[in-house]
């Protein structure tokens, strides 16, 4: 992916936007979504973009959903313009939340990917331990201790983490989001600014999780989840500088 430091935008056509690392949370202009540090900012207009949306391919493909295509579309397919209307509302195959903006919407099956959800690997491994995607599941999220994620529409149920050791955690891509709003909304660990750290936030894992697992599957769950929220907030440099800190502390 390209690194300029200022683009041009068809969304925002009235100035420049400049590449900001600003550690605060946003909401991004174009996909509605949350977002966290680097962006592509107009400070004039206070109007930012994920890089993801900035940089949005026309056709791209996810390894969830084998040959299909998706297409970019700056709003979600329909005829009403009202991108909050409820009767025309659609969601998101990967996380399950509406779509408000930019979206991949694949024509022929009907699916639809926010820009950060696209980018959710098929699989992930931390230490030998493997999470993979998988779409109906048969136990329980740690989190919301549901089979389905609550809040979700019927038929868009979205996408769960799966770890694959002795003892099978499962993790809703739904629910992951709703961590990453509850983070931000308490501020990450200090209430008294908006800064939110992903690489040194308590997270608010489940009493049963701390129960259940060692320090060690403790510590690479912590990397997990601060994976994936660095991937759903669009900044990969979250991904990575968690990993090398998380990995670095033994708890």
């Amino acid at each position: 992916m390209t690194t300029s430091t200022e683009i041009t935008h068809i969304s925002h056509p009235q100035h420049p936007l400049k590449l900001k690392n600003h550690q605060k949370p946003y909401n991004c202009d174009g996909c509605k979504e949350q977002g966290f540090g680097s962006r592509y900012r107009c400070e004039i207009c206070n109007y930012d973009l994920h890089t993801d949306c900035a940089f949005a391919h026309s056709t791209t493909s996810h390894e969830f959903f084998k040959s299909c295509t998706f297409k970019f579309l700056p709003q979600r397919p329909g005829k009403c313009s009202n991108s909050y209307c409820k009767k025309c509302m659609r969601y998101c195959d990967a996380c399950g939340k509406p779509i408000h903006g930019f979206v991949y919407h694949c024509k022929s099956k009907g699916w639809d990917l926010h820009p950060c959800c696209r980018n959710l690997a098929n699989e992930l491994e931390i230490e030998g331990v493997q999470f993979r995607l998988c779409g109906k599941v048969s136990s329980k999220c740690i989190w919301c201790k549901q089979r389905n994620p609550v809040g979700t529409v019927n038929g868009i149920r979205g996408w769960s983490y799966v770890s694959k050791c002795e003892k099978n955690y499962l993790f809703h891509v739904y629910c992951l989001t709703q961590m990453v709003h509850q983070v931000w909304k308490n501020g990450g660990n200090n209430g008294s600014d908006e800064r939110l750290s992903i690489q040194t936030v308590k997270l608010p894992l489940p009493v049963s999780l701390n129960r259940s697992g060692g320090n060690s599957f403790m510590r690479i769950v912590k990397v997990f989840l601060k994976t994936i929220a660095g991937i759903l907030l669009g900044d990969p440099t979250i991904t990575l500088t968690s990993i090398f800190v998380e990995l670095a502390c033994k708890d």
